[in-house]
């Protein structure tokens, strides 16, 4: 159903971007790991660093997960049409 009001009536991905993270987290860490056992610590500072933007990027969505489906439909809420706009 296209309206051509997707901006205003859009759903976000929450549920992928957590996948993304919870898997982004996995591999920083072990980045991060392997990179401390080398020997290189500016690599593994700059895992250091995406651990961290990746752990709180994964916070958030957590957050917006948890304060239900204001912030995220589930698959039994349907799509809605958009407010009817009055011309003046």
């Amino acid at each position: 159903m296209r309206t051509g009001s997707e901006p205003t009536t859009a759903r976000s991905a929450l549920r992928a971007r957590f996948w993304l993270s919870v898997w982004g987290l996995f591999w920083a860490m072990f980045g991060t790991a392997v990179f401390v056992l080398v020997g290189r610590p500016g690599w593994a500072a700059a895992f250091g660093v995406l651990w961290l933007v990746i752990a709180v990027d994964f916070a958030l969505v957590v957050r917006h997960l948890r304060q239900g489906p204001h912030y995220q439909p589930g698959r039994d809420v349907p799509p809605y049409w958009p407010p009817e706009r009055r011309r003046r």
